[in-house]
């Protein structure tokens, strides 16, 4: 028998070698994903359309577990307060300790210790020609305790957010201990990540950073790749070595 024979096994093994190596990257890629994603995130189901046209009635959306300690100023974040109703709620945050909340000034803005806050999620439809609807049907101001954040919806004509508690003795803020998760995208349907809004960023603490979803979802991906590559590879690098060997090579 000459040596073709053993180089189509060699061939073949190799081939075997590089499908399985691949499978198993994938598998790991594949289940590490998942498994990162489930500890990080958790899914909610949004009931109203307070935070249209950033989420709206019936998304299905990813949010990161947070410690209160990591909300920042334009986090769509979810929530829970006894005084706002025991059930988790999402809104957006405008304001934190310390800051003095406004609306509106002469351009129908958000202000935040005198600094106008363009909002560019919000639909703000024109009020007059050439003028822009303001970010609040009514104007309102409070000062943000220590270790509390005010919050409003994105449908700002509908949201029942902190405006509605301006009574309350914390002016309508609820503690940061209150906040579960931060909102970081869309589920369902696909309509992806939640941008940190930039206008916020000039402010101190800046917004938060972005989470680890595009990396877990980049792991899953290559992951399929690798499983479905891996287990092609081996059959055609098996057959290609077949074809390869000549006629009567074996004798």
């Amino acid at each position: 028998m000459s040596g073709t024979g053993r180089k189509e096994d060699g061939r073949g093994r190799f081939g075997a070698m590089v499908s399985g190596l691949a499978v198993a990257v994938g598998c790991v890629l594949f289940l590490g994903g998942f498994g990162w994603a489930a500890v990080v995130y958790q899914p909610y189901t949004v009931p109203t359309d307070s935070m249209a046209p950033t989420v709206r009635p019936g998304d299905r959306v990813l949010a990161e577990r947070i410690d209160g300690t990591d909300v920042r100023r334009g986090d769509v974040v979810v929530f829970t307060d006894q005084v706002w109703g025991a059930t988790p709620m999402v809104k957006r945050v405008v304001g934190v300790g310390g800051d003095k909340v406004a609306c509106c000034d002469r351009e129908g803005r958000l202000t935040v210790d005198g600094t106008p806050v363009d909002e560019p999620y919000l639909d703000r439809g024109p009020a007059a020609p050439g003028m822009k609807a303001p970010a609040s049907p009514q104007d309102f101001s409070a000062t943000v305790p220590d270790g509390q954040i005010f919050l409003l919806g994105d449908e700002r004509a509908t949201s029942l957010d902190s405006r509605v508690h301006l009574q309350d003795a914390d002016e309508g803020s609820v503690p940061l201990s209150a906040v579960q998760a931060r909102v970081d995208a869309v589920a369902w349907p696909m309509d992806g990540m939640i941008d940190r809004p930039s206008s916020f960023a000039a402010l101190p603490g800046g917004v938060s950073a972005a989470g680890p979803l595009p990396f877990q979802l980049g792991a899953i991906l290559v992951g399929v790749a690798l499983i479905l590559g891996g287990a092609v590879y081996g059959p055609v690098a098996a057959r290609l070595a077949r074809r390869r060997t000549p006629a009567g090579g074996g004798r």
